[in-house]
């Protein structure tokens, strides 16, 4: 149990606490229930690997700190999920988008902990409606780096320790953090079916963002198409355009392609939507039919910039930028995860150079999937190609420097995806091993890096268990790694709790509940009994 001043009903947390240790007893008692406790939610939590020492013990490294920086006992607290755990003073504990790779572990197993988390971005609402209005637009507009009262925390200075000089930043520009958070109440709500939680905070914060994406862009009256500026994507080393003297970019890949999703999905959480509460949330936020009407124009008419090739363009501008010598730099300077600053420390900049510290055109599949941004390019007009990911992956993997340790996680996803298993390991391994080697060169001791640990977890649910929640039903294609003799794990989806044990040979699923449920295991529909486990063999 946590105290603290912001639970309702406590004004001194440490006499709570200490009248709460009288009553439990003595050390020997506290213990083993601090043990039982431990037990319990490990029972929830623990992924199993036999036949792969090395990636059992950094995936329960993982949980573990996951656990420490987040869990049922933090749920009554008024807090986000920071970047960094609970484990340093890195970016002053700040909640920046990692909570976007963090969430479906909480939402999978601790939902009234997601809930709690999505509630901490409710509450600090209006912060976010003031944050828009001061610039002009409707709806909400979140921080990018979110504290106590929800204001925007990011610093506008920024040290290069290459070269010991201060700098603009501009990351508060990152103004996609409110399409993660979209993104959050939307797979909270899919994988929980929470529809009080949708009906009373999530469809006004998630319809609140839509608003305010609606609001910043504007018409190209030559094209009739939309576009969205004066933002930064997740790749962070562009902040502006070569010769530009305002800050930010136009027609982000990333964002526009995310806002037309999550567009998409408004319209879904209106028709959920009891009409009372509908018409009540519509007339809170002051959302017209007019509004609407818009929400689908733009929804239609977004602008993304799409080669002959199949190539996404990363923002308007990104292919007319000057090609990186990439093996001259290697050689240089060995280590070039932090390209951004070698380029300032030479005087040049990153913004003239197709470089990037994460490719962000390509984490759109990391959210979404190759078929659903397939869809959603067709829905804007566009004709993408068959292979729409493999074609992105090449071109934008030879230009990235992965310089944030979620870069390599995504990568190795969706290296896995396009059938690059090989690199998909190498880049899973080193992800597995961001903080436990530190490979950023003392990172680590300033905090871990929470995504990146939860991140891992779900990407051997996702990858080597084929695990796929997005469809009505739960689906299964396993393709365990090379070795692995049996993987084993637990997850809720919509009100029910499945388990599954994979091996090379077989899968084993079982559903506990009162309810039957329906699975597809290897693309075939299967009727699972609650309490009894169905077997398929390979």
């Amino acid at each position: 149990m946590i105290y603290s001043s912001t639970i309702p009903g406590i004004d001194d947390p440490v006499q709570k606490a200490r009248e709460r240790i009288k009553k439990t007893g003595n050390f020997d008692q506290i213990l083993t229930s601090s043990k039982n406790a431990w037990q319990l939610l490990w029972q929830k939590i623990d992924l199993k690997i036999t036949g792969d020492r090395l990636t059992q013990k950094m995936i329960r490294l993982h949980l573990y700190h996951s656990l420490v920086s987040v869990s049922p006992h933090s749920a009554r607290l008024d807090a986000g999920i920071p970047a960094r755990g609970l484990h340093g003073e890195a970016y002053r504990g700040h909640i920046f988008w990692d909570e976007l790779y963090v969430m479906p572990f909480y939402d999978f197993h601790f939902p009234e902990t997601a809930r709690s988390a999505l509630m901490y971005r409710y509450r600090r609402l209006p912060a976010a409606q003031q944050a828009a209005e001061r610039e002009g637009f409707r709806g909400a507009l979140f921080p990018w780096q979110s504290g106590s009262d929800g204001r925007e925390e990011t610093q506008l200075l920024h040290l290069n320790p290459l070269s010991g000089k201060w700098g603009p930043d501009y990351s508060h520009l990152q103004r996609h953090v409110s399409l993660g958070i979209a993104y959050n109440i939307w797979n909270y709500y899919w994988i929980t079916k929470d529809e009080d939680f949708l009906s009373q905070f999530g469809a006004e914060l998630f319809l609140s963002i839509s608003l305010f994406w609606s609001d910043i862009t504007e018409r190209n009256s030559a094209t009739g198409r939309f576009s969205i500026s004066n933002v930064m994507g997740p790749d962070e080393f562009h902040e502006t355009l070569p010769g530009s003297d305002s800050p930010g970019l136009r027609d982000n890949a990333y964002t526009n392609l995310m806002v037309t999703w999550v567009l998409n999905r408004a319209f879904d959480i209106l028709e959920q939507l009891p009409e009372i509460d509908k018409t009540r949330i519509l007339d809170t936020l002051k959302i017209n039919a007019g509004d609407l009407v818009k929400w689908k124009d733009i929804k239609q008419n977004l602008t993304v910039y799409l080669s002959e090739d199949g190539i996404i363009e990363q923002f308007q501008g990104y292919f007319n930028l000057q090609e990186l010598d990439w093996e001259g730099y290697k050689k240089t300077y060995q280590n070039i995860h932090r390209m951004d600053r070698i380029l300032k420390s030479e005087g040049l900049s990153p913004n003239a150079y197709k470089v990037a510290k994460q490719a962000d055109a390509l984490m759109l599949f990391y959210n979404l999937s190759e078929t659903t941004v397939t869809s959603l390019l067709s829905q804007l007009g566009y004709n993408p190609p068959d292979n729409l990911l493999s074609k992105n992956l090449d071109y934008y993997l030879q230009r990235t420097s992965h310089g944030s340790t979620l870069s390599r996680l995504v990568h190795a996803y969706l290296a896995d995806l396009a059938g690059n298993h090989e690199l998909s390991w190498k880049l899973y391994q080193e992800s597995l091993r961001s903080d436990f080697r530190d490979i950023q060169g003392g990172t680590t001791r300033e905090g871990i890096h929470l995504g990146v640990m939860t991140g891992t977890v779900l990407f051997a649910i996702r990858t080597y268990a084929g695990l796929d929640w997005t469809g009505e039903q739960l689906k299964l294609n396993p393709n365990l790694s090379t070795g692995w003799k049996q993987m084993e794990f637990n997850l809720s989806f919509q009100g029910s709790r499945f388990y599954f044990q994979i091996s090379p040979e077989q899968v084993k699923v079982k559903v506990e509940g009162e309810t039957p449920q329906k699975i597809l295991l290897l693309d075939k529909e299967t009727n699972l009994i609650p309490g009894t486990w169905e077997v398929i063999d390979f």
